[in-house]
């Protein structure tokens, strides 16, 4: 279950992936498989060639990316969601979506 953004936010990730953009969408997230994740950030890109590009300069591969709804993606949680986030210059998605709900 996906919580914590907004359908602006949502339209924007959606319009930069669809323009061939690595686009980077954070948000709360509960699913019992992964207990210890409160939060993931969706990498997508319409462009799957260029998103596998990406996805190996960080040892994300292939196999990982979820072909769904028209916007093939990575979910990075976790220690490999803090680390690419801060290599992609992109913490602060996290860092205030965690400060907007601890207010």
């Amino acid at each position: 279950m996906a919580f914590g953004i907004n359908r602006s936010m949502l339209k924007e990730w959606k319009a930069a992936a669809n323009q061939g953009e690595i686009a980077f969408l954070t948000h709360y997230w509960l699913d019992d498989r992964f207990p210890d994740c409160t939060t993931v950030t969706k990498v997508a890109c319409s462009d799957r060639d260029k998103l596998v590009r990406w996805g190996n300069q960080y040892g994300l591969r292939a196999e990982w990316i979820h072909e769904r709804d028209g916007y093939p993606h990575f979910d990075l949680l976790g220690e490999w969601q803090e680390k690419i986030l801060r290599s992609e210059g992109k913490i602060k998605q996290l860092t205030n979506l965690v400060r907007c709900f601890q207010q």
